[in-house]
């Protein structure tokens, strides 16, 4: 059975920072992975996410203190977060998707890829929590 867990989740003061990892036991055929926060009364959304060619999508919340990495060899996906915020505060999920839909948001002639949505994803972790506190 494929399995995702996450650790790396904690208590961190405002402008700190935190590694997060997913550990992927078992094969699934990914060419998508993202992680996804969701608050108390809040809907889950899409924090960052890359693909299989190494492309990388961020929210525009955590765009510049962010990054999603993937160690191929060890099958871990990360999520640097730096000068986290209160409001980064929420259970963080990570999830794996066959194929992930793409969708792009242009302005001026630039186009950004946006997240994917979490309908994209088959397989979810368990969640981890990062608490950061001001």
């Amino acid at each position: 059975q494929v399995q995702l867990v996450e650790s790396g989740g904690g208590p961190v003061q405002a402008g700190g920072s935190l590694t997060l990892s997913c550990a992927a036991s078992g094969y699934f055929s990914a060419s998508c992975l993202g992680w996804f926060r969701e608050a108390p009364g809040n809907e889950r959304e899409g924090v960052a996410a890359i693909e299989s060619g190494g492309k990388t999508m961020y929210a525009d919340s955590v765009k510049g203190r962010f990054t999603i990495s993937k160690d191929n060899d060890k099958n871990i996906l990360y999520l640097r977060m730096n000068n986290l915020k209160p409001e980064d505060t929420a259970m963080y999920y990570c999830a794996a998707a066959r194929l992930c839909s793409v969708h792009t948001s242009c302005s001026g002639g630039d186009c950004v890829r946006l997240t994917p949505p979490s309908t994209d994803f088959e397989l979810w972790g368990q969640g981890t929590q990062v608490t950061v506190s001001s």
